[in-house]
């Protein structure tokens, strides 16, 4: 994002649009190794549909892809060796490549159906090796003559680099006829160049040439190629003249046995013709064609590629990306920003809250109204206070440092690490430092995930950063837990903690089947934040949240105050009694507490010492109530502030279920560990 991202910008709309039933189809293929599998990993969606061709055990995969405006169908075809001859484990990757499920007549009497359940790719993406490329060429001139639209996804581009592989990648495509991306899918590096590049070939329609074979082969098989050309081949094969040809030529076993099949009378024909061809040949007529092939790989790597010294040269770009992009190392980088958000949290945001909200609570401590007139009044500062104490110590620096890891290009880098790591929970790997933000505040957290995610994802995120301990109540788990149940007290709240949020994010991505569209992440370059953009940005995704967080927090400091000052303490009690003592089994006198909770957590620790009438918890309530009271509040609603963001973010329903799902988790955890803990304490009696 650079500062131009903040005005409004006009871009031209690419005809036609790719979507719904129009959507693309990309068929990904290439030779073992060549990274297919890297790449169909960094684009897909969190659920990829998995299948086997039919004729053989292969598997392919399939999801949807966002690129843009666009969207594609992308299936990751099993690997394969070569197509002339095609061989018996290939020959339905073939079918798919050529028909699709639309099988032509020559192929209707075959059991199983066709290939694949869906339509024939509207263009092929053959990922290739660069380290390795003249052995890939041989594939793409055999790719060339199935008549699709071809893309080359020039793969590992990095490792060529540094093995001092000089690659011309202009002459490359300007010698195959077809486009040539330079990429290493490994890093996400060239992803979104190349998907753009294939939206572009397939408005275009245009198929490559074949390359032409030596004169002296290309007139052998002139007789042969006349032989075949006829209407009703044609309309029995569907399938491009030359391929037909070569096919034959080279003792393609499917080819000359449906030709057996169905042209009986023409086979003799055929079978002088390919003597003629093969006359006065060094090799056998296949041998010869495959030679020649090889040549033509040989010829095109020479003319566009080079052997040179190694590069050696390497700057802090390099560096950084071997930090944060490094297959092994990516993630340690990620773990750095990781530690730099917690310090944010726990240290500057920290002593942002001693020295605003807390001092202005201490000052507020001594004003203790009798009236109606000052009750009200208090309540207005009481929820003013905690606004304050979101927004200037959490939210403002929280949503600066996502803005800085925005714009210099660290946040997407991030993304693209633990892209698959989160697709274990349905989500996409930008929801990572959203998450991350919500152990400060689950407000701006909310806020963030949802500029990054849309539909089902959004709702799934926002739900789940609801469950990551915010600083609130981090503070009351570190002040309770630590004093009372040590340091693996502590630990196992938020081992538990981890359990709930894995656990929860399956099961609502199993509840919501229809998985989003995969995305092509961009991996922008480095820059240096503008501290215009800054300042606008960080306007710009809080003042939306103010006008919503600000109303309910005040007003419903006023509602609890008023019912604590018409002596509802006794009612509140009452009505939460069979949470707080049937099913918590907590002194009856903490329902008070777990209601005022939901303005700030915070709050709820200072009520349990006035409920409790003591600041020595321990002498009142048990390890075990001690244990479950904790895992409540660290499950139950955050606040109301939280609530008021996820009304904007995701809308009332979803909202609601939120809070609705966030009580029903709290008492089921909560109530479970009790009744497990109180039965291993009986068991051990």
């Amino acid at each position: 994002m650079n500062q131009t991202s903040t005005q409004q910008q006009t871009v031209a709309l690419q005809l036609p649009l790719f979507r719904g039933e129009r959507r693309l189809r990309i068929a990904l293929v290439g030779l073992p190794n060549a990274g297919k599998s890297t790449l169909f990993r960094a684009v897909s969606s969190a659920a990829p549909r998995t299948g086997e061709l039919v004729g053989t055990e292969r598997a392919y995969e399939e999801c949807r892809v966002k690129i843009g405006l666009d969207e594609a169908s992308l299936i990751e075809l099993p690997s394969f060796e070569s197509l002339s001859p095609v061989a018996a484990k290939d020959l339905p990757a073939l079918k798919y490549l050529l028909w699709g499920r639309d099988r032509p007549s020559v192929s209707e009497h075959e059991a199983g159906g066709p290939p694949a359940p869906f339509r024939a790719p509207d263009l092929i993406v053959q990922v290739v090796d660069a380290t390795n490329l003249r052995g890939h060429l041989e594939l793409t001139l055999e790719l060339v003559e199935l008549g699709r639209p071809l893309v080359i996804a020039l793969n590992m581009m990095d490792e060529a680099w540094r093995k001092g592989v000089h690659v011309n990648v202009s002459a490359l495509s300007q010698l195959l006829g077809v486009p040539v991306v330079p990429m290493a899918a490994l890093r996400g590096q060239g992803i979104p160049e190349l998907f753009r590049t294939v939206t572009d070939a397939a408005r275009a329609r245009s198929c490559p040439l074949p390359q032409p074979l030596t004169t002296r082969l290309e007139h052998g098989l002139e007789g042969l190629r006349s032989a075949l050309d006829r209407p009703e081949i044609s309309a029995a094969f569907r399938v491009p003249p030359r391929l037909l040809v070569t096919q034959v030529a080279q003792g393609g076993e499917y080819f000359s046995d449906e030709l057996r099949a169905h042209f009986p009378a023409l086979m003799p024909a055929l079978e002088r013709l390919l003597v003629v061809a093969a006359r006065g040949l060094p090799r056998p007529l296949a041998e010869e064609i495959h030679a020649e092939r090889h040549h033509q790989a040989a010829l095109l790597y020479e003319a566009s590629a080079r052997l040179g010294p190694t590069h050696e040269g390497r700057n802090w770009r390099y560096w950084l990306d071997e930090l944060f992009l490094h297959p092994k190392w990516g993630l340690l980088g990620s773990l750095g920003v990781f530690a730099a958000v917690l310090f944010m949290v726990f240290e500057v945001s920290t002593w942002l809250d001693s020295v605003t909200a807390a001092r202005l609570i201490e000052m507020a401590t001594a004003w203790q109204p009798t009236t109606f007139g000052g009750v009200v009044g208090r309540a207005v500062a009481d929820g003013l206070i905690g606004l304050i104490g979101i927004v200037v110590p959490y939210m403002i620096p929280l949503v600066l440092l996502l803005i800085v890891l925005e714009e210099t290009g660290i946040m997407h880098r991030i993304a693209f690490v633990v892209d698959r790591a989160f697709h274990r929970i349905g989500l996409h790997g930008g929801i990572a430092v959203p998450f991350l933000l919500g152990l400060g505040c689950n407000v701006p957290a909310i806020a963030a995930a949802a500029r990054v995610a849309s539909g089902r994802e959004r709702v799934i995120a926002s739900v789940l950063i609801t469950f990551v301990p915010c600083s609130a109540r981090s503070a009351i788990i570190l002040a309770l837990a630590g004093k009372y149940l040590g340091g693996l007290g502590v630990f196992a709240i938020f081992a538990l903690t981890l359990l709930v949020i894995a656990v929860m994010g399956r099961l609502l991505a199993r509840h919501n089947p229809n998985v989003g569209p995969g995305q092509v992440q961009e991996i922008p370059p480095y820059a240096l934040p503008r501290l215009r953009t800054l300042a606008y940005e960080t306007w710009d995704r809080t003042r939306d949240v103010l006008t919503i967080v600000t109303p309910l927090l005040v007003g419903g400091s006023v509602v609890l105050a008023l019912l604590g000052h018409f002596g509802a303490d006794a009612v509140i009690n009452a009505a939460f009694t069979p949470i707080t003592v049937w099913w918590l089994g907590l002194p009856v006198a903490l329902g008070v507490p777990i209601l005022f909770g939901v303005l700030r957590k915070e709050l709820s620790l200072m009520m349990i010492f006035q409920a409790l009438g003591t600041f020595e918890v321990g002498a009142v309530l048990s390890s075990l109530q001690i244990v479950t009271f904790l895992l409540f509040l660290t499950f139950y609603v955050p606040c109301v502030s939280t609530f008021a963001v996820m009304l904007r973010t995701i809308g009332r329903r979803e909202a609601l279920i939120s809070v609705a799902l966030s009580v029903g988790v709290a008492l089921a955890v909560s109530g479970a560990v009790r009744f497990t803990l109180e039965l291993g304490r009986a068991l051990l009696a």
